[in-house]
């Protein structure tokens, strides 16, 4: 009876409204989403320049480019975060204030977003190139022999057949990106995690508030790989799969 009392006590901390800490880490989740998506979306946007810039480019893009790839994958990701959200920011302030501008006050969100795409952008990068070099070289040889540009050729030709290659390895990404949030709690940033620790912190609840967070982490993956798979299926049509 008592174990029981306890456990409704605890369950009474997950409330969305006060005294109740349920609110906060349910703000902290959406906000997690928020950073995952914006540094996701900035992160495939720098693996398409990317990954072009290292299949088209010429000889001094692909070796920045490969300089880019290689550090940000060699790095762990919490040395990388700390290292851009600190002095990426100073850098920023620097920089304006060497063309005789203010310093400005750079939000928590969009720093956290630049970050994390930051560190996605390399992955990005070869997922998409590894993607496009699977396409049969015939298609893009047809394709210029119609008499198509190089933009008409990626928005009819490469950019269809790319993505069943492309899809399993950002869905990955995906799921990083997810997971990667958390590591922001370390520069004090409030998300999921930093929301947990500090409701935890209050209430002495360690068991009940990470098991919530932990909880929220699994919902969100498990619906991230139903949309994943339904993405794959959907782009899939139409190719023949091995008997």
């Amino acid at each position: 009876m008592f174990d029981a009392l306890i456990s409704l006590t605890n369950l009474g901390m997950l409330s969305l409204e006060p005294p109740g800490w349920g609110g906060v880490l349910l703000d902290g989740f959406l906000v997690s989403i928020e950073i995952a998506i914006g540094g996701f979306g900035l992160g495939v946007l720098i693996g398409a320049l990317g990954a072009s810039g290292k299949l088209y480019g010429g000889l001094v893009t692909r070796d920045l480019l490969e300089v880019y790839t290689t550090l940000v994958r060699a790095i762990p990701e919490l040395i990388l975060i700390l290292l851009l959200y600190y002095a990426g920011t100073g850098l920023v302030n620097q920089a304006l204030a060497a063309f005789g501008r203010d310093p400005i006050d750079i939000s928590g969100l969009v720093a956290g977003i630049v970050v994390i795409g930051f560190v996605q952008g390399a992955y990005s990068t070869e997922v998409i190139r590894g993607a496009i070099k699977s396409i049969p070289p015939g298609q893009i040889e047809a394709a210029r022999a119609y008499g198509m540009g190089p933009i008409l050729i990626f928005r009819r030709v490469i950019l269809p057949a790319m993505l069943p290659y492309a899809l399993p390895g950002l869905g990955n990404l995906w799921m990083i990106a997810t997971k990667d949030t958390a590591l922001l709690a370390v520069v004090g940033f409030t998300e999921l995690t930093l929301a947990t620790r500090q409701a935890a912190g209050a209430t002495k609840a360690y068991m009940t508030f990470y098991l919530a967070a932990g909880a929220l982490y699994l919902a969100l993956s498990l619906v991230s790989a139903l949309i994943i798979k339904a993405l794959d299926a959907h782009f899939r049509r139409g190719i023949a799969r091995p008997a």
